[in-house]
């Protein structure tokens, strides 16, 4: 799995509108139809080709984040735990994106990640699943 963390993201952090301690995180799929954007693509309404099925509910669901810091390596890791959704049945889910989750329009959303799952999916009444894998990692 290939992990894209969106610029908006890193911004985001630095002015204080995402914190990772206390915000509400969501995730949601896409098809390979959707190409992320890592410098202009900022809000949930940059994101298109979400994936339609039984078992998954527009707009994804919650996923946690777990803030870590090193003071031995000078970094600060921000991990998404694994996340799934049951008794799917849909074609092409390829990617999952994360956002910071306001509760209203998605053009008030604020992406940060983007994690390709490497080929498409079809399942047939299946568990859906994404292990995010390595952190977003902030050093100096």
């Amino acid at each position: 799995m290939t992990t894209l963390a969106f610029d908006s993201a890193i911004d985001d952090v630095a002015r204080g509108a995402i914190d990772f301690d206390t915000d509400t995180f969501f995730a949601m799929l896409v098809s390979s139809a959707y190409t992320p954007n890592k410098g202009t693509h900022a809000k949930r309404s940059d994101v298109t080709n979400e994936i339609t099925g039984t078992g998954y509910t527009a707009g994804g669901q919650a996923i946690v984040a777990t803030v870590t810091k090193d003071t031995v390596n000078h970094r600060v890791d921000v991990a998404f735990g694994t996340i799934s959704w049951p008794n799917v049945t849909a074609t092409g889910i390829r990617q999952m994106v994360i956002y910071k989750r306001r509760g209203g329009v998605a053009s008030a959303d604020e992406l940060v990640a983007c994690i390709d799952n490497g080929s498409d999916i079809a399942p047939t009444a299946q568990t859906v699943q994404f292990t995010p894998g390595n952190p977003l990692r902030f050093a100096n």
